[in-house]
């Protein structure tokens, strides 16, 4: 599907103009399911056209898509499948496995590399990521440091929701996570593969942690409130 599109930066408000036969015109940030073409902007997916303004003004196709699409800078959740050599595959929830080099670690050398066996859960970002190479990923980022990427713990819990679900809740202060901190502390990591891992203080505070992200897709923010205030009155 083509969308014929015009930038209006004059616009009060800055709106995605839709017109016949234009082509976009000044800066346009396109992110999931939209693509660029010299007659507008090229839909690759069905679903609701959003917008944010602030960061450059991205426009992207909102939907509730299962199987996740690597693209490069995504930081992601992966599973170690295999050791080839001096990479590691990992799952990531995509049509294909990821490549990971041993040297994509801080402080990783030929004598110094990191431990990580098959199974382990690896927190990184896509270095490569396109439809005619295989995925590569990497836990530093460009000056080198871990910036929080790397091997997750053994503990925890491991679960999946859909891609929307992620996307809210990696949004700048996330009322569910707000809402959730308030009842236990946890550690959480967050894929935009549509991959969770949390950790609580304890095995019965994790599940109830889990449960409630997993139901908060389909439930109103004041119910999420109310199932928050009664579990806090126990």
């Amino acid at each position: 599907l083509l969308l014929p599109a015009q930038y209006d930066e004059d616009a009060e408000g800055e709106r995605l103009l839709l017109s016949a036969g234009a082509a976009p015109v000044g800066r346009l940030l396109c992110g999931p399911g939209l693509r660029r073409s010299p007659a507008g902007l090229l839909v690759t997916k069905c679903g609701l056209l959003r917008h944010r303004p602030a960061g450059g003004g991205a426009y992207w196709v909102d939907s509730q898509q299962k199987r996740y699409v690597p693209v490069k800078g995504d930081h992601v959740i992966g599973i170690v499948t295999a050791k080839a050599g001096d990479v590691f595959k990992l799952d990531v929830g995509g049509s294909e496995p990821a490549s990971l080099s041993y040297l994509a670690f801080e402080g990783a050398t030929k004598r110094n590399r990191p431990n990580v066996q098959v199974g382990d859960l690896i927190y990184g970002q896509f270095l490569v990521a396109n439809k005619d190479m295989e995925p590569e990923m990497v836990c530093i980022d460009s000056s080198g440091k871990s910036s929080g990427m790397g091997i997750i713990g053994q503990d925890g819990f491991l679960f999946k929701v859909s891609l929307g679900l992620i996307r809210k809740l990696l949004a700048p202060k996330c009322e569910i996570i707000q809402d959730l901190s308030q009842l236990y502390p946890f550690e959480l990591v967050l894929g935009m593969n549509g991959r969770i891992w949390v950790k609580a203080k304890t095995v019965q505070q994790t599940l109830i942690i889990v449960n409630i992200l997993e139901a908060s897709e389909y439930m109103t923010a004041e119910q999420r409130k109310q199932a928050l205030a009664r579990l806090s009155g126990n």
